[in-house]
């Protein structure tokens, strides 16, 4: 019998930050927790940071989560925007390697299209696709939760898809190709 995998998901952010558990048991994701962490009533950055770090931390010797995804932050028109989520983004990360995790980064695109279909998605529909698939009833109040809760499900697809096993440690067609001659057909 296969152990439980549980995928810690993050939606980084600098006023709220959304995390997800997911447990995979048997082969099917069942939420463990779903929930945000305000951080605007701290007006220092460093403080907020300090914050995400400890929860993130918090998290993991609580669940004990197998792997970590988080949300690759996307390109504003912002830069200090940019700066204060790539930080946050940044200590996310570093408590879950200090923790020995792996970490895997998707896109908001990737995540959009793994839950949905639909790369361009917005954050209702994703729920919506959320709420079918997982049998979620009541909606929570904020959508970094659920953006939290999708990167994480994001993340059990693309590493139990058939492709992925087959491509672990394949980087591009000639080592694809390399590792699989016989698939090769000649014309």
């Amino acid at each position: 019998m296969a152990k439980d995998e549980i995928i810690l998901g993050i939606d980084p952010g600098t006023q709220l930050m959304g995390y997800a558990l997911l447990r995979i048991h048997n082969g099917q994701p069942q939420v463990l927790l779903m929930d945000i962490i305000k951080l605007t009533a701290q007006k220092d950055i460093y403080a907020r940071l300090e914050t995400i770090h400890a929860r993130v931390c918090e998290l993991i010797k609580l669940y004990k989560p197998s792997t970590f995804a988080i949300e690759a932050p996307f390109f504003g028109k912002n830069v200090q925007s940019m700066l204060k989520l790539g930080r946050a983004q940044g200590v996310a990360i570093a408590a879950a390697m200090q923790a020995g995790l792996t970490v895997t980064e998707y896109s908001p695109k990737k995540v959009k299209q793994s839950i949905t279909g639909n790369g361009n998605a917005d954050k209702d529909q994703v729920w919506k696709m959320l709420q079918r698939i997982l049998q979620i009833e009541e909606k929570p109040q904020y959508f970094d939760a659920t953006d939290a809760l999708a990167v994480a499900l994001c993340h059990h697809y693309q590493s139990s898809s058939p492709l992925a096993a087959a491509g672990k440690g394949i980087k591009g067609w000639e080592a694809f190709i390399a590792k699989n001659p016989g698939r090769v057909k000649k014309m």
